[in-house]
């Protein structure tokens, strides 16, 4: 996001970080509301708990407590999480592009063609196919978007570094329009993987995770639509 300021010396790029908090606060109790009316009323009831009295926590008990929890983590959903990140790990490295092609080699992997496909189902929301590859690993984890740009831009730095690497690629080759549609995209967009397994494991099924990822995808691409039109009739090009 450019440093400019905009409306009496207010800077953008705050205005925008305030934006995304206010879009998700709203967006969370509008979806709060419309399961709370459509739902069945059966199933929203009070929560009522006891609460503990309050006193010093000791360390051991802590120690013991967080141990217990990782453990209950890692055998619900590490299998789940492996199985997925080795999948995705496949799908970035195979096939290995041919003698003599140019550019990274992600570009001739099928995540790279997963990616060019993607591009036409994104590209009415300001999406190039650089930013449909780094969604496919950037569904194990959000976080993972940044270092896949970095692989598609065959940067070769790492951690922080990718970060300011990736700046001037991406403003040079985005519009603002594009940048503004892909921060409304990661407000609603679904969740990582290890959620939308631990939701199947609590579930005990794939009804509940696929109409998550579903109703957020639908968000997610709706917010995307509407900022990046938006973004384009006020000039942001």
């Amino acid at each position: 996001m450019p440093q400019r300021q905009v409306w009496g010396g207010l800077e953008l790029q705050g205005l925008v970080l305030f934006a995304l908090y206010v879009a998700g606060i709203v967006g969370a109790l509008a979806v709060a509301w419309v399961l709370k009316r459509f739902t069945a009323h059966g199933q929203v009831r009070a929560l009522m708990m006891e609460l503990p009295s309050y006193h010093w926590p000791r360390l051991r008990n802590l120690a013991v407590g967080l141990w217990q929890r990782a453990l209950i983590f890692l055998h619900r959903v590490g299998g789940v999480i492996l199985v997925l990140t080795v999948l995705l790990w496949f799908l970035a490295s195979f096939p290995a592009p041919p003698p003599g092609a140019s550019g990274p080699p992600i570009e001739h992997s099928l995540a790279g063609m997963l990616g060019r496909g993607l591009a036409v189902l994104f590209a009415p929301v300001g999406f190039n196919w650089q930013i449909s590859i780094a969604l496919v690993p950037g569904l194990a984890a959000r976080e993972v978007a940044v270092s896949a740009l970095g692989t598609v831009y065959a940067l070769s730095a790492a951690g922080d570094d990718t970060a300011r690497a990736l700046t001037p690629l991406i403003a040079r080759g985005w519009s603002l329009a594009t940048a503004l549609s892909l921060l409304a995209w990661y407000v609603f967009a679904p969740m990582c993987l290890s959620t939308l397994a631990t939701i199947r494991r609590e579930t005990g099924g794939w009804t509940m995770p696929l109409v998550a990822a579903g109703y957020l995808f639908a968000l997610a691409y709706l917010a995307a639509f509407a900022t990046h039109h938006a973004a384009l009739a006020l000039g942001a090009s």
